[in-house]
């Protein structure tokens, strides 16, 4: 069953928040990574390379867990569970720019690689 993000949810994500986002390891145990967070108003968007752990992880097993914590506000949190629906590659580049702009006041990622292939991981919160 899908979850609607509340607009409380969505104006928490659209915050420059750290999300935590669990996978699940190939041996069933967790792997937890701070994140910045995004949404398109009904799933939670994230972005990350190719290469990496939680990447791997959801490639393998769909299912994830997000919590975020307002930093000013600890009592302000968000926390669901929910299934990857779709890996992005188109747009991704991009994606991570506007993310560098929200957190970081830059235009352009900082850490753009010509070795990574970033990818925009869209999560349906259940």
């Amino acid at each position: 069953m899908t979850k609607k993000l509340t607009a409380e949810d969505i104006a928490l994500l659209k915050e420059p928040q750290i999300a935590n986002v669990a996978t699940v390891m190939p041996d069933g145990s967790p792997q937890v990574t701070p994140v910045w967070i995004d949404t398109d108003g009904e799933n939670v968007l994230f972005n990350t390379a190719k290469h990496r752990v939680k990447h791997r992880n959801l490639v393998a097993n769909p299912r994830v867990a997000i919590s975020v914590v307002d930093k000013a506000d600890p009592y302000r949190t968000l926390v669901l569970r929910g299934e990857v629906v779709e890996f992005l590659d188109e747009g991704a580049d991009e994606h991570i720019d506007r993310l560098a702009n929200k957190y970081l006041g830059v235009d352009t990622y900082p850490g753009h690689s010509e070795t990574e292939q970033r990818v925009i991981v869209k999560v349906r919160p259940s």
